[in-house]
């Protein structure tokens, strides 16, 4: 573990990434306690520019955007997180036991796989939360289940191969049963990609949660939301442009800062980059 850190914090693009994920952590679960009601309205500092009572302006019902950017950053990591373990647990078994024993069953989980991912991410999450309804629960399951079919690739693919490494072989005549080589030999080291995998599924589902809140299938008002508060925003965009700018800006950087720490992590587990 010392010798993967050493090797990860001498890249500078992994670190930078490492840092904005870290800020985002300290804003969702820190910022909420630490700021005013978010949905407390001041008729009389509607659409305020930022100063030093509000750090990042009003809204047009005098709400104050710190505060609801904070809890929308909540918002985002739990349907980024809870999204993606969904589609972790639900999928890793599947793809477990599609590579491993093959078969009948790996062609028809793969048949089915290539058919949900004919559809684009963002459109399929889009369907599954109209059938499902809006809500925080409803854009987890849609998001989780909208992720699940590349999960399952991945996994399978990882299995197919480490199932035809020579330890492997060396275990089953050894007298190994399924579960032990599933479990001591496949399972730990199909491990590092899927780890790389949920660190880039987590911003894809933050991305899909503000857009299923901006298309009115998520999140609702008066819950924050940073798709919600671009949607509010498109009505002031030449009066208060703040109210667009900090949301998309903490989209930006909550990915980007995912993106680059999944990145770093590829790099780091993968024995091939080692030297």
């Amino acid at each position: 573990m010392t010798k993967l850190w050493r090797r990860f914090r001498k890249r500078p693009m992994p670190m930078t990434g490492l840092v904005l994920v870290v800020a985002f952590l300290l804003l969702a679960l820190v910022g909420p306690l630490v700021t005013a009601d978010p949905t407390q309205q001041d008729y009389l500092a509607t659409l305020a520019p930022p100063s030093p009572a509000h750090l990042m302006g009003t809204d047009d019902l005098g709400r104050d955007a710190f505060a609801r950017i904070a809890h929308g950053a909540q918002v985002s990591l739990q349907a980024g997180v809870l999204s993606t373990l969904l589609a972790m647990v639900v999928g890793i078994p599947i793809g477990l036991v599609a590579g491993f024993y093959r078969r009948w069953l790996d062609p028809v989980v793969m048949r089915l796989v290539d058919v949900t991912l004919a559809f684009p991410f963002l459109v399929f999450a889009v369907g599954l939360a109209a059938i499902i309804g809006p809500s925080l629960k409803g854009v987890v399951l849609a998001l989780g289940f909208a992720q699940l079919p590349a999960v399952v690739r991945i996994t399978r693919g990882e299995v197919l191969a480490v199932r035809e490494m020579d330890y492997v072989d060396a275990a089953v005549a050894d007298g190994a049963g399924d579960g032990h080589l599933i479990f001591r030999y496949v399972l730990p080291n199909c491990a590092s990609p899927l780890i790389v995998q949920a660190t880039v599924a987590i911003p894809a589902a933050i991305i899909g949660e503000s857009t299923l809140s901006f298309l009115g299938l998520g999140v609702q008002p008066p819950t924050p939301s940073w798709g919600v508060m671009l949607t509010t925003a498109q009505q002031y965009l030449s009066d208060a442009p703040w109210l667009a700018v900090w949301p998309g800006l903490m989209i930006a950087l909550a990915t980007l800062g995912f993106n680059l720490l999944g990145d770093g992590l590829r790099d780091v587990l993968d024995p091939r980059s080692s030297r």
